[in-house]
């Protein structure tokens, strides 16, 4: 049981207001929610997932999630922040367990003898830095922006067949057998939720017009 929200943060309360009016579909105030919480959410996933690509990628789905579940979040059982935290790091470790699962396609061997001195470079060596410039972080921060926003625009069936497709790899037939829906509507919706998102990225900047 939280504390009585007449004792929560300002910070709290202001979240709480904002939850009650994105569970109603309002967009400015999940916009809000996502400005005031993007950047704290994402260190919470990175640091359960340990690297920044896939951060981002969970991060995105977790705003979906919180647009989609605005709606179940409870005053009188957790605070805002709090309830927030706790879908982060579910969809992190969900996030985790789908990288652990993802074959390795990079090789450390340094030659076929498995010698890594001056016979050959190490493997290690090899590998690009991974690390972006500030300019490079930048416009990854911005485009996850875009797309969350992008994300929020579709509807709740749109973007939760978009999820099961895109992230959680399902076929057409099994998000079909999923959310109980025909095979027709749910094409339906993945085609015109790409559409859509497509259309709203290209406005960004960020896709290019096909």
């Amino acid at each position: 049981m939280s504390a009585a929200p007449d004792t929560w943060s300002e910070r709290n309360r202001r979240l709480a207001a904002l939850l009650a009016r994105v569970a109603l579909g309002d967009r400015a105030a999940f916009e809000a929610v996502y400005r005031d919480t993007g950047s704290y959410l994402f260190g919470v996933v990175l640091r359960v997932v340990q690297d920044r690509g896939t951060a981002e990628d969970v991060l995105q789905e977790v705003f979906v999630s919180v647009w989609r579940a605005a709606g179940s979040f409870d005053a009188a059982r957790a605070q805002p922040l709090t309830w927030l935290t706790h879908v982060a790091r579910h969809r992190a470790i969900d996030g985790l367990r789908r990288r652990r699962t993802e074959p390795d396609t990079v090789s450390l061997a340094a030659d076929d003898d498995g010698g890594d001195g001056p016979e050959g470079p190490d493997g290690l060596d090899q590998l690009p830095d991974p690390g972006d410039g500030p300019v490079e972080r930048l416009q990854r921060s911005a485009e996850a922006h875009e797309v969350t926003r992008c994300l929020a625009v579709l509807s709740p069936e749109q973007q939760q067949c978009l999820a099961l497709a895109y992230y959680r790899g399902y076929s057409h037939a099994e998000a079909a057998e999923h959310l109980a829906q025909p095979l027709g509507t749910v094409k339906s919706w993945v085609r015109r939720g790409l559409q859509a998102l497509r259309d709203c990225l290209t406005r960004a900047g960020i896709a290019q017009a096909s």
